[in-house]
């Protein structure tokens, strides 16, 4: 009889505590998106009101479920409905984000899933790869995408620079590769002087084909060109395009011809994607598209957006709210890597760096822009988190002695630390 009271008890005070924020900020029109999606999904989990009254009132002040288990159906849509309001009305006015910036994070959703379909037309399957590349452009970062031959790795890129209306151009890394044949030369031409001949990286999209095979000095050319958005070539600057998005490929199979990628380098990749084999039903697919015996352009793939629609996302994912608590979390997370009491602590050498938060940080927010939705919910770091972590968390000797990988560890630090 008590339980029931105190369970009544806790459910008034959380419709008391909607109530108080749909009375005093009803006309905000970021509050009233997050307000909408909230109900939406609550309607459509069954169950989820009897569920609610789990959840008290200082926990939702702090973004909190008391119990994981019970309240995992609607730990979201708790979060979202619980965000502070003043702190919502803050950031929106120092971020200028109006109705119009929601609609056009709305509309960014719809164009992405138009991106998708259109990249599905020659890619089977692949739905968390492609999810990671697109993630990759709107953050203006680049990726790491790594898969055995064969695996549709180029296709993919490709596919998606031909979507997205974007300059591609391809470089296959090999060991007598030089510098200068990725980011151009000085050349002297008798009657002309001299004059500068740009490479392959003066693109949209680049795609770094095995860049494992090449050595460190020609790895290092493309670390100005990802980071500084420039190349110099003599004593020359030159912008590249914008967007400017770096895919490498790297094979993991071969140990010899092959060069390990500096961790310096490493690092500047926004992502480490992991493209793996297909379902049978999606390799029958593959098998009667017969996409190796085909030309690229038989596809007949059309540019569902254009580079300038790139541009207004990359704008757009900077004004996604999240908010302290988010950060905290992320911060949490990063911070156990480094953690010398946590259970794989010994399976670490060394933890991940201050970018890879910055990388949680923006990659969790276009997650977001993805989903359609104005704000970040922890949902959106988890997703990330393995495609930003795989490549920042350095083993010891420890992990192989234990057959563990980094996927595993991560793994274990998202089920320690709670939001």
């Amino acid at each position: 009889m008590k339980n029931h009271k105190k369970l009544v008890s806790q459910e008034k005070e959380l419709k008391k505590r909607l109530e108080r924020l749909e009375k005093k900020h009803s006309e905000h029109p970021l509050y009233g998106s997050s307000r909408q999606d909230v109900e939406k999904k609550i309607k459509s989990h069954p169950g989820v009101h009897k569920s609610a009254s789990s959840i008290h009132k200082k926990h939702l002040v702090h973004h909190k479920p008391v119990n994981h288990h019970s309240s995992q159906k609607i730990d979201n849509q708790v979060y979202a409905a619980a965000l502070h309001a003043d702190d919502l009305i803050k950031y929106s006015k120092d971020q200028h984000l109006d109705r119009a910036s929601i609609e056009a994070i709305k509309r960014s959703s719809e164009y992405i899933k138009k991106l998708k379909a259109e990249v599905a037309r020659v890619i089977v399957g692949q739905d968390s790869v492609v999810d990671g590349l697109i993630r990759g452009l709107i953050c203006n970062g680049h990726v790491l995408l790594e898969g055995v031959p064969g695996i549709a790795k180029t296709l993919t890129i490709r596919a998606l620079g031909q979507a997205t209306g974007c300059s591609v151009k391809r470089v296959q890394f090999t060991v007598d590769l030089l510098p200068t044949d990725i980011t151009g030369i000085t050349s002297y031409t008798p009657g002309k002087g001299f004059e500068t001949i740009k490479g392959p990286i003066f693109a949209n999209f680049l795609i770094a084909d095995e860049i494992n095979r090449s050595p460190p000095k020609t790895q290092s050319a493309l670390i100005e060109a990802m980071q500084e958005k420039q190349v110099t070539i003599g004593r020359e600057s030159y912008s590249l395009p914008n967007p400017f998005f770096v895919m490498a490929t790297r094979n993991p199979l071969e140990n010899t011809g092959v060069y390990p990628l500096p961790e310096a380098q490493v690092d500047r990749f926004l992502f480490n994607v992991i493209m793996v084999y297909p379902t049978m039903d999606e390799e029958k697919k593959i098998m009667e598209y017969n996409a190796t015996l085909k030309k690229f352009e038989d596809f007949k793939l059309k540019s569902v957006i254009a580079p300038k629609d790139i541009i207004e996302m990359q704008d757009l994912v900077r004004k996604i709210y999240l908010s302290d608590r988010i950060k905290s979390y992320i911060l949490s997370i990063v911070q156990k890597t480094r953690d010398k009491h946590f259970k794989y602590s010994d399976c670490i050498a060394y933890g991940a760096s201050p970018r890879a938060s910055i990388a949680l940080f923006i990659a969790s927010k276009s997650r977001a822009l993805m989903e359609g939705r104005s704000y970040v919910l922890p949902e959106d770091v988890k997703a990330v988190s393995l495609d930003v972590l795989r490549h920042r968390v350095i083993l010891s000797y420890q992990a192989t002695i234990k057959g563990l990988n980094s996927e595993d560890i991560i793994k274990g630090i998202l089920d320690e630390v709670r939001v």
